[in-house]
């Protein structure tokens, strides 16, 4: 029996080493004192937070970038991006990656100039890449004001250049990586009407918002209406719909200012529901 509670134990220690990136002896304290990881690790971040841990350096961080910096030139591109996520053990579209591109103001998808990876790097301050997309993949499900300009920064950094407007192929994919983890986080916690379907005030009660498979009809709509790209203003204003929008359509407000493609999106979601699909 002991023998099995002590391969439980190293178990869980790595684990934590393996996330954190912190000594055997640390992880060890952390474990023993709370007994599982997730509680440790919650525990491990806030002593850090508490603590005035010194900024990886601008030469090391410089260093780093030349190990995955094209032979021919002075940027990160897509061979390196590859190299960067395999050593991190972490998929390249993983949706972290974009709250990374964000903080190191990536130019283009999957590239990376060396003044944004050292100056993005130092104001993550976290001395290991690993436990930094860690912090940053909770940050993005659990900080509505920096979802909401992760968000909005995919739209500038994936749009090609010279184009107003995000193609369906980029956007789609977009939308499925960030929306299910600002639900699942609750940064995009339904924000329920205050009034009624005849504009009277309304009393408090439980309103359900968005649901999972809404994400497909808007998919579905889009196919449908077949257009080619989604304009800044649609991007933007989509992420405000899906928080405020209640489950039966009823309290959306025709004459705010919503694009016209979200009104069309209305109407046929209402269809649907009436259907029965």
């Amino acid at each position: 029996m002991s023998k099995r509670i002590d391969k439980q134990l190293e178990e869980k220690i790595s684990q934590f080493c393996v996330v954190t990136g912190a000594s055997q002896r640390d992880a060890k304290k952390y474990i023993e004192k709370y007994k599982s990881v997730e509680p440790a690790l919650n525990a491990f971040y806030n002593d850090m937070s508490s603590r005035s841990t010194p900024a990886p350096s601008t030469s090391k961080l410089s260093q780093l970038f030349d190990q995955y910096k094209d032979l021919d030139g002075d940027e990160i591109t897509a061979e390196g991006t590859l190299k960067f996520c395999e050593d991190l053990a972490v998929n390249p579209e993983d949706v972290v990656l974009l709250a990374v591109a964000y903080d190191l103001k990536s130019p283009q998808m999957g590239e990376w100039s060396r003044k944004g990876w050292v100056d993005g790097w130092k104001a993550i301050g976290i001395p290991t890449m690993k436990t930094a997309l860690l912090r940053l993949r909770d940050k993005l499900g659990s900080d509505p004001v920096y979802f909401q300009k992760v968000y909005n920064y995919t739209f500038e950094f994936s749009r090609p250049p010279g184009q107003r407007s995000l193609g369906m192929d980029m956007a789609k994919p977009f939308w499925s990586l960030l929306l299910p983890h600002g639900l699942q986080g609750g940064v995009l916690s339904h924000i329920p009407s205050t009034r009624d379907v005849d504009g009277d005030d309304r009393m408090g009660g439980v309103e359900e918002g968005w649901q999972d498979k809404y994400m497909q009809w808007w998919f579905d709509f889009l196919d449908e209406k077949r257009l080619k790209g989604i304009s800044k203003d649609v991007w933007q204003m989509f992420l405000e719909f899906v928080r405020t929008i209640d489950s039966k359509f009823e309290k959306y407000d025709a004459e705010a200012a919503w694009p016209s493609t979200i009104d069309d999106f209305v109407d046929y979601a209402k269809k649907r529901l009436a259907s029965g699909q």
